[in-house]
């Protein structure tokens, strides 16, 4: 029964936030469980959620709604017990607000609800740099960069920022530092400099995050309670409306089809993606594959092909329940492909998998 699996869903996504560390959205998770079988305001808002609540990540959803009226003063009080500004919250004295938030603004967190989540999680590019410097070491040419599934385009600036960990460390232009836990050396090619010679990205539904309102609502995706992800990422779309980044709204084998075509004939085309191939239907992810490899048959040496990508391991042959994501890169001519890193989704802590 549909209310089984909301319920269902909201524990298991509560657990997983509780692992990523941010206990404030696992607790408001488990509230709103509670809420939704006592047939509360939460029971009334998403009991006849028509679609998956797991693969539509409803709890998120929810979640967001909530942290988007925190962050836009609309709900003074609901502001004033998130842990930005009550940083010694304890869920008892939450949920009482949050409940009347639900029973009073119904109607805007319904509004909120259809838009998917999505924070442009720009950590992810720690796990990519190895990739990146390796190809601008072994390449000795002008990079033109394709990501594909690009949300806001914040990872287009991969180049652009700081990288720190306990053990190595690489300056960027920008003030926007990407650090994380590293087990294993340093990626190789630490002092590679890739000459970018274009850039291009495209969404299916993406963020233009020079408009604040958009932006926004991009910022409400990430969890309360972590404060380091927040000014990350409000220094990333700082950075993004300087660079005058842009991502275009289209179906990621079509553009990636028209970009193909039109690839020059010398330099490096690298086509990137992260956490990206778990939303296309499998006929999408199949003719993505099939565009990527009929286009590495055709490289050469002054036209090379990268597929660089950071995905959960069951898409390329891992173990099916694994939670994990690996870093992948594969190169043409030739097709040699290499897992370069383990990590989770939030990059929270990275595992080299090749000297």
């Amino acid at each position: 029964m549909m209310p089984d699996r909301i319920v269902a869903h909201f524990h298991e996504q509560a657990g997983w936030c509780r692992d990523l560390g941010s206990p404030f959205t696992a607790q408001l998770l488990i509230a709103l469980a509670r809420d939704f079988k006592a047939a509360g305001m939460t029971h009334e808002l998403v009991s006849e959620w028509s679609g998956n609540p797991r693969r539509d990540a409803l709890g998120l959803r929810l979640v967001g709604a909530l942290h988007h009226a925190a962050l836009n003063g609309s709900a003074p009080a609901l502001t004033a017990i998130y842990p930005s500004e009550n940083p010694g919250w304890t869920m008892a004295s939450v949920w009482p607000v949050v409940e009347d938030y639900l029973a009073t603004q119904g109607d805007t967190v319904r509004a909120f609800l259809p838009s998917a989540p999505q924070t442009n999680e720009t950590r992810r590019c720690i796990a990519l740099l190895p990739g990146f410097l390796d190809l601008a070491a072994r390449h000795d040419m002008p990079m033109d960069l394709l990501e594909l599934g690009a949300s806001a385009g914040l990872n287009q600036n991969w180049d652009h920022y700081a990288y720190r960990t306990a053990n190595w460390q690489r300056p960027g232009p920008s003030d926007v530092i990407i650090s994380t836990e590293w087990t294993g050396p340093a990626p190789a090619y630490l002092a590679a400099s890739p000459t970018i010679r274009s850039r291009a990205a495209c969404d299916l539904n993406p963020l233009d995050i020079a408009d604040d309102a958009q932006a926004l609502q991009l910022k409400a995706y990430v969890w309360a309670d972590q404060p380091a992800r927040l000014a990350r990422l409000d220094g990333a779309i700082a950075l993004a409306r300087q660079t005058g980044l842009r991502v275009d709204k289209a179906d990621a084998a079509d553009w990636l089809e028209t970009q193909l075509s039109q690839r020059r004939p010398d330099g490096l085309t690298v086509i990137y993606h992260s956490v990206f191939l778990i939303y296309p239907p499998q006929e999408t992810r199949e003719r993505i594959r099939a565009l990527i490899e009929t286009a590495g048959a055709a490289a050469t040496p002054a036209a090379p092909l990268a597929w660089l990508c950071f995905e959960p391991e069951p898409l390329f042959g891992g173990e099916p329940a694994s939670g994990m994501m690996r870093t992948r890169l594969q190169t043409w001519p030739g097709g040699a492909a290499r897992f370069l890193n383990q990590s989770d989704g939030h990059v929270t802590s990275v595992r080299v998998l090749e000297a």
